[in-house]
């Protein structure tokens, strides 16, 4: 990137060379919903969080600087839905749907198979890998999902992995029925055994509830999932409406999940649903282009008012890229969103899809997750698709970002 970083880090870092700062508070900026400071400047304390945000031509002095070079600084990306605790790939599955082989979820039966005969180190160095691509393109915070091992052992060996890198781990064993389980035995375990053992390395629960596939959960096994993690004290979210029309929309609505994920195929009733409520509508354009499925109408979604967040499902089967880069610019192309609107759902929206306040804004006070932009502005991200502009920005190298 040449960033030209000062002789020591000290207490206080100065970031300045910012020709176009995304804060997402409206009151730090010009007004807008992004709050954009032009010729900006940022300090950050000694604890890593910001201690002022403002024009170049005012700020402080700091015990060292960091020198961006007329590029655009940005919140860091929040990735809040992953399922990057895996191992194989499904490569020849995705060249089976470029020509014409329909997704059903079928597919994740593979990846538990692999993910199971893989050893923990294996997991972990893998994971490893994985957050440092995050990162290196510009995603500061993410959320982990387990599901590839769906039984007790594998599933807290995910979430317990999971843990070591982020405090927004999901139990998702609720994933899809193993093949040759009863379905009422297995709803059994997830919301019992399993359940007891994933609660205290996970902050969330979450099931994929599609009538529409053999392999998920209906809207009744759905509840059933999401009422006993609420009970066991997670959080929720829900994998809906992603194949067909169904019930998980309303379902988290009415459970006041976090967020309901995917939300491809939404009627009326479903909007004005959300519209209504606190649950965050989080789109994965990744998993349309590589499924060849329609894409959502984030418009619809927007104008309605409900709170949209985007993120990447980065996973074997129906996503296999992590980069949020490339998510703004197939909202931005497909799904009827501005650029504006893609960054901040990209940033802010995916704080508020994990009920953060500390992450996807930039205000003192906050943590100082700050992504540079090889580029003048933030807009490029769309307008450049593909090209690894966005980077995460360190200000020392023990800084790791996620």
């Amino acid at each position: 990137m040449g960033l030209t970083v000062g002789p020591s880090c000290g207490a206080t870092v100065l970031i300045t060379g910012i020709t176009e700062l995304v804060t997402n508070d409206p009151a730090a900026g010009d007004g807008s919903s992004l709050g954009i400071v032009r010729n900006a400047a940022l300090i950050v304390d000694g604890d890593g969080l910001l201690a002022w945000v403002g024009p170049a031509s005012e700020a402080p002095a700091a015990d060292s600087c960091v020198d961006v070079v007329d590029r655009a600084v940005i919140p860091g990306f929040v990735d809040s839905h992953t399922h990057s605790i895996f191992a194989g790939d499904r490569a020849d599955e995705f060249a089976a749907r470029m020509t014409g082989t329909p997704y059903d979820g079928g597919g994740i039966s593979t990846t538990v198979a692999a993910t199971s005969e893989a050893s923990e180190t294996t997991l972990r160095a893998l994971l490893v890998h994985r957050i440092t691509e995050m990162q290196a393109q510009g995603t500061t915070s993410v959320e982990i999902k387990s599901g590839y091992g769906l039984s007790v052992v594998g599933e807290e060996r995910a979430l317990r992995l999971a843990a070591e890198f982020t405090t927004e781990s999901t139990f998702l064993g609720a994933h899809v029925v193993p093949p040759g389980a009863e379905r009422d035995d297995y709803i059994r375990l997830v919301t019992g055994p399993m359940l007891a053992a994933c609660a205290p390395f996970a902050r969330w629960i979450d099931v994929f509830c599609e009538p529409a596939s053999p392999h998920a959960f209906d809207g009744d096994e759905a509840r059933e999932v999401l009422t006993a993690g609420a009970a066991a004290g997670l959080g929720l979210r829900v994998h809906g409406n992603q194949l067909a029309p169904g019930p998980g929309v309303r379902l988290a609505v009415e459970l006041e999940a976090a967020s309901v994920d995917h939300c491809t195929w939404l009627t009326d009733a479903d909007i004005d649903a959300l519209a209504g409520s606190a649950t965050v509508a989080t789109l994965l354009p990744g998993v349309e282009w590589s499924t060849r499925s329609p894409y959502p109408s984030a418009r619809r979604l927007i104008d309605a008012g409900v709170t949209v967040a985007l993120a990447s499902d980065y996973n074997p089967g129906t996503c296999a890229s992590s980069s949020m880069s490339l998510m703004i610019a197939l909202a931005v192309r497909e799904m009827g969103m501005t650029p504006g609107e893609a960054l901040w759902a990209a940033t802010a929206g995916g704080a508020a899809a994990l009920r953060r306040h500390d992450i996807g804004v930039l205000s003192p006070g906050l943590r100082a997750d700050l992504t540079v932009i090889d580029a003048p502005s933030y807009v490029h991200l769309a307008y450049r698709p593909g090209v690894p502009i966005a980077k995460t920005l360190h200000l020392s190298p023990s800084e790791n970002g996620l």
